[in-house]
């Protein structure tokens, strides 16, 4: 089980194969990677994205225990970026390794719910209009929401 908070870029692949290179305990493999996006104005110039140290990663391993305790789960993998990210660039990943589909993802799900809405992180995007901090939208909320009756 692995949570790493980075500035650094990360090579999905190199890390996806990791993750499952040699892997015998289970049947089923998730992926995820978040990417920055500029949907809304289309002049996103970049994201910054701050943290507290230690505070962060210690409520992502909480998230991933949590998620442990949910599903039959034989490893489990957060990465999540911090500083300055361009439209593009890789800001997040989360993989899940369980004997059966279903569990993988659904924590895989869960995982980035929590990512989206609740993990502490604050993001601030900067246009040619200014800078505006990131609020979670109704959207993300509503799809965290459905994990509150689980486990």
């Amino acid at each position: 089980m692995t949570v790493r908070v980075q500035s650094a870029p990360f090579d999905f692949g190199a890390e996806a194969n990791a993750f499952a290179q040699g892997r015998r305990d289970a049947g089923a493999i998730v992926t995820f990677t978040g990417i920055v996006r500029d949907l809304a104005t289309g002049d996103l110039s970049r994201m910054m994205i701050e943290h507290y140290p230690g505070m962060t990663e210690r409520a992502l391993e909480q998230i991933e225990a949590d998620a442990r305790a949910r599903w039959d789960l034989r490893d489990c993998l957060i990465i999540h970026r911090h500083g300055d990210l361009e439209p593009g660039d890789m800001i997040m990943m989360v993989a899940t390794a369980s004997p059966h589909r279903a569990d993988a993802f659904a924590a895989a799900e869960f995982l980035m719910d929590y990512l989206k809405s609740r993990a502490p992180f604050w993001k601030k995007e900067l246009t040619a209009e200014g800078a505006q901090w990131v609020d979670s939208k109704p959207d993300d909320e509503a799809a965290l929401s459905r994990w509150a009756d689980d486990g």
